[in-house]
């Protein structure tokens, strides 16, 4: 009988294994939806079993419009998946999300389109609504918030983050947008992977990695994608930090 499998990673740029964890086996799943980003990587960190998945793919080769998000969801509820953290690269809007900070966010606006963003539109026998007042799960967060105390890695408890469509990055005018809006951070995978695992009951929170300052903010007037993978790489090894304490 294999040990409940608690807690499932999904990695985002800059994020595509997880030093430390034993690898036990890799496992292709099939869905209804279509084939998830890459095979999901079974293992034990410290105590714990987790499930891992690259976001992006193990060759960092699906761009944030093409990520299959419903067939990645899909397939960790059928592996038994009840928590989701999701590690993602952003860029940061609001003074205090200076490049290599990470984030634990608490809201989203969505500027996405054309996304398949919903498992509730085929097949039903009523409308369904999901409530998503606090897009991430409270006491997830909590316990993301609580790690880094025990990693001794310094966090910002909050932010709301805007998610685009990308692949392109946004323009100076699109970002003065969204700080008008109130965004604090901008993305582009944070939806719809926090509406679709609402919907099928996973609870769901984030780190986020900010990797460059957004376009127009702090003197960014050309963002350099050498910097983006420097900071980036600078601040992963904190991120398995808060991993490691998360889990174990």
């Amino acid at each position: 009988m294999m040990d409940t499998i608690e807690f499932a990673v999904i990695g985002g740029t800059g994020l595509t294994e997880i030093a430390g964890l034993e690898i036990i086996h890799r496992e292709v799943v099939h869905t209804p939806y279509g084939e998830p980003s890459g095979q999901f990587t079974h293992g034990q960190l410290g105590a714990k079993r987790i499930l891992f998945l690259a976001r992006h793919g193990y060759a960092h080769s699906i761009p944030p419009h093409k990520v299959n998000y419903r067939a990645n969801i899909w397939a960790l509820r059928s592996l038994g998946v009840k928590k989701i953290v999701a590690v993602a690269a952003v860029g940061g809007i609001s003074a205090a999300m200076a490049p290599r900070r990470i984030i634990v966010p608490d809201q989203i606006i969505d500027y996405t389109s054309a996304r398949a963003h919903t498992f509730f539109e085929e097949g039903l026998t009523s409308v369904t609504h999901i409530d998503f007042s606090q897009p991430y799960t409270e006491s997830l967060r909590q316990a993301l918030l609580a790690a880094g105390q025990s990693a001794g890695v310094p966090l910002i408890a909050g932010g709301v983050y805007g998610a685009t469509q990308g692949p392109r990055l946004e323009t100076a005018a699109e970002i003065s947008r969204l700080e008008r809006d109130g965004c604090d951070l901008v993305g582009m995978t944070a939806m719809p992977e926090a509406s679709l695992a609402r919907e099928a009951g996973i609870d769901y929170a984030s780190y986020n990695v900010v990797a460059n300052w957004a376009a127009g903010k702090q003197g960014a007037e050309v963002i350099s994608l050498d910097d983006i993978y420097e900071n980036l790489s600078a601040s992963m090894s904190q991120v398995r930090s808060l991993l490691t304490a998360l889990v174990c």
